[in-house]
């Protein structure tokens, strides 16, 4: 069940988003960043921030039990709607779950009457990049640089840069 996440869930969303992008547990999934970065994806206040921040919102994908294993972060900028921090459980990646909190990430950009929706990938991960252009998102052609001085989202291994994606709301 997808629904939106709060303040009580940050300890087990920290815990999930890390899981899935560092250290060795990250290596199960697909969606593993450990061999381009050391330290963490997120802390808790990085979190908190996000789940306070007006127009922002996380939303959980959790099991029959309240257990989260999947998230995505959305926070609307005029008519655009950022997402970020996509993440499933490595051991139920390729299962779908990416897919439906794409789909309701879709519907809210909808309901916000977004144009498009907007997301940064690290540009050495060709395999996620080719994941959303299947999923209609398209290289905007625009770059940022990976902020390499703020341990809060990772230690790089090398020199890092996100390509911007878009895909147009329907």
């Amino acid at each position: 069940m997808i629904s939106q996440a709060t303040l009580d869930d940050a300890p087990e969303l920290n815990r999930l988003v890390n899981s899935a992008y560092r250290g060795d547990s990250s290596r199960q999934g697909w969606t593993t960043e450990a061999d381009l970065l050391d330290g963490i994806r997120i802390d808790p206040e990085r979190l908190t921030d996000l789940l306070t921040k007006h127009d922002s919102t996380i939303l959980k994908y959790a099991d029959e039990e309240n257990k989260i294993l999947g998230c995505v972060h959305l926070e609307r900028t005029g008519v655009k709607l950022y997402l970020g921090m996509l993440t499933v459980a490595p051991n139920l990646q390729r299962k779908g779950i990416g897919k439906q909190l794409l789909t309701t990430a879709e519907q809210i950009a909808r309901a916000l009457f977004c144009k498009s929706i907007s997301l940064t990938v690290i540009t050495d991960r060709t395999e996620l990049i080719d994941w959303y252009h299947r999923l209609g998102y398209q290289n905007t052609g625009e770059t940022k640089p990976f902020p390499e001085d703020d341990p809060r989202f990772g230690l790089p291994k090398k020199p890092l840069e996100f390509i911007v994606m878009e895909k147009k709301v329907k």
